[in-house]
């Protein structure tokens, strides 16, 4: 019965929040090119990408618009790889000259001491660096002998700024599974507060690689694993918001699966689409900001966001949990959108 009220009382606040749909997160895929060639890369970006950055005018006037912004909007930089705009210092003061935060998604690569000065001294509020496995186990997935060195580097300068609100990222697959306490005392060693778990999602350059996605029963060691590591508290570890994890959910996060794509969390992209989350298909752009205005978009449209009732199908439409997860994270409907990717619930089942 206890569960059942706060499951009922969790329903009714996420509908207010979708009512209200107030911007809190914006991001700017503001390049495409990268330093690195991941093999789990989503966006399958390059270093010559097919893509220009996307002019910081461009981006500003689309910000511009935004009639009555959040004081809790955060403007998140992200790629490709940030850090190879060589504007990027002034991207992030022309933000905060317009009383808005900002902080940016790295592979950490060319985040060096300097490069770590000059960004703080720019106002940068908040960044994600990802570390995904030990030294072997990192290169492989970044498919760059230096990768883990680089980024080692830049979370321990980031890890160490006060003012930084900053965490690490690692996408678990099936070569870093039994490596997570090992990498958990490794980031405590180096003074991380904060870490977020992922798995990879089957698009882009990882569809067809099996190694890259964990089995069922590596799933439920992965929930184990971050139930048991936030009872020890050492760090403040959680499960990301990719998707409803059922029994497990008050273990995992600090508060239940909610995916806030479209209801909090918008996104410019590289060629202009409006969009919420950048994982999410492309094809559900809700507009472009060289002919449309970005603050109506985001009050006008979205309407496939904010009332999903249109996932229950394929393996959703019968599901007893339907009223919890809502068709699981946005980003898992791709293609024909007649079936949902992964439902992390099921394989905990399974398993």
């Amino acid at each position: 019965m206890k569960r059942r009220i706060e499951q009922f009382l969790f329903r009714q606040f996420r509908a207010i929040e979708t009512q209200r749909h107030e911007l809190n997160y914006l991001f700017w895929e503001c390049t495409t090119r990268c330093n690195l060639n991941c093999l789990h890369c989503g966006s399958d970006c390059a270093k010559d990408s097919a893509h220009q950055d996307m002019p910081l005018d461009d981006f500003l006037r689309a910000l511009d618009t935004i009639k009555h912004p959040s004081t809790n909007l955060m403007v998140v930089l992200t790629g490709g790889e940030p850090l190879l705009r060589k504007d990027i210092e002034q991207c992030g003061r022309e933000i905060k000259k317009r009383g808005m935060r900002w902080g940016m998604v790295s592979n950490g690569y060319l985040y060096d001491e300097q490069k770590h000065s000059a960004l703080l001294n720019a106002g940068l509020g908040a960044l994600t660096i990802s570390l995904d496995g030990l030294e072997a186990s990192h290169n492989w997935l970044r498919r760059n002998p230096k990768s883990f060195a680089r980024a080692d580097v830049a979370i321990g300068l980031a890890a160490n700024a006060p003012r930084l609100n900053f965490d690490v990222v690692t996408c678990v697959n099936r070569r870093n599974i039994d490596e997570l306490t090992a990498i958990k005392n490794h980031l405590i060693a180096k003074h991380v507060k904060a870490w977020r778990l992922f798995t990879i999602i089957p698009i882009g350059r990882a569809k067809n690689n099996p190694e890259l996605f964990l089995t069922d029963s590596q799933f439920q060691q992965l929930m184990d694993f971050i139930a048991e590591t936030r009872k020890q508290g050492d760090i403040d570890v959680k499960f990301s918001c990719e998707g409803y994890v059922g029994d497990y959910e008050k273990r995992v996060r600090d508060t239940p699966f909610f995916c806030r794509a479209g209801i909090n969390i918008g996104s410019v992209l590289i060629d202009g689409s409006i969009s919420a989350c950048p994982n999410v298909d492309r094809s559900f752009a809700q507009g472009n900001i060289y002919h449309d205005n970005l603050d109506n978009v985001w009050h006008t449209q979205f309407q496939l966001f904010r009332d999903r009732s249109w996932t229950k199908r394929g393996k959703c439409a019968n599901c007893k949990e339907y009223k919890q997860c809502q068709g699981n994270g946005f980003h898992y409907w791709h293609g024909d959108k007649q079936q949902v990717l992964v439902c992390h619930n099921e394989r905990l089942k399974i398993s």
